[in-house]
């Protein structure tokens, strides 16, 4: 089913007008994800052209940017990328832009894979969020929480997990699934509608820490595709 638009009415995602209302509107109320809706100027797709193949995740820093003989359009593209990391770099985080040709795939026989491309919720020891934007290719998607569950509380995964484990469904277990990371990864509902973060729109979402006030925003890398253009996407 292909992901449905941020238009789409959805309660977990609050719309924001600024920058400065994405970075200071508290999470609450179920909300776990905003957006600043943008419109952005600029050829990124010929920055990107310009960047040249590549593998896996390539870091893109700014001498490598401000090398490209890039035309106008492409000039405008390359100043609002400085731009975006220049605020959040002023908000004492540390964003990364990454031309992503592909992600590794979790290509072990357990029951629940770990990659970017299951949704997933990120998590921290401390409070936090993650902030990302997509300007070029394939956007990231999201689900709502109401529109998953957990693989480790599927029945056949569970049991699976603990036949691995080698033990009793007990505390032990519990960090033994957090420990790998398998509570963190969800499966959607037969009606779940995953949405599209779109390009150009910058995003906070929200991530598991104890004490959240919110659950976390679940989403996922987009599944690729031979002969899809890369990715330019920026994450802190």
């Amino acid at each position: 089913m292909p992901p449905f638009t941020l238009t789409s009415n959805n309660p977990r995602i609050q719309r924001v007008n600024n920058f400065h209302e994405l970075a200071t509107t508290r999470f609450a109320k179920g909300v776990n994800a905003l957006c600043w809706e943008r419109q952005l100027e600029g050829d990124f797709g010929e920055v990107v052209e310009l960047l040249g193949p590549g593998e896996a995740i390539t870091a893109i820093d700014e001498d490598r940017l401000l090398a490209l003989p890039v035309s106008a359009a492409g000039r405008i593209a390359i100043t609002q990328l400085l731009a975006d990391q220049k605020m959040l770099r002023e908000l004492n985080l540390d964003p990364a832009l990454n031309c992503i040709h592909g992600y590794p795939r979790d290509e072990t026989l357990e029951p629940v894979a770990t990659d970017v491309f299951s949704f997933h919720a990120d998590s921290a020891t401390v409070e936090t969020d993650t902030w990302l934007c997509t300007y070029y290719g394939p956007s990231s998607e999201g689900l709502r929480n109401e529109e998953a569950r957990r693989r480790v509380d599927v029945p056949a995964t569970r049991a699976e997990l603990l036949r691995c484990y080698g033990g009793e469904d007990d505390e032990a277990f519990g960090a033994y699934l957090n420990e790998l990371c398998y509570d963190l990864h969800y499966e959607p509902l037969p009606a779940a509608q995953p949405f599209a973060f779109g390009h150009g729109n910058l995003w906070r979402i929200a991530v598991a820490w104890p004490g959240s006030p919110v659950p976390p925003c679940i989403h996922r890398a987009p599944e690729t595709f031979p002969g899809q253009p890369p990715r330019l996407l920026l994450i802190s």
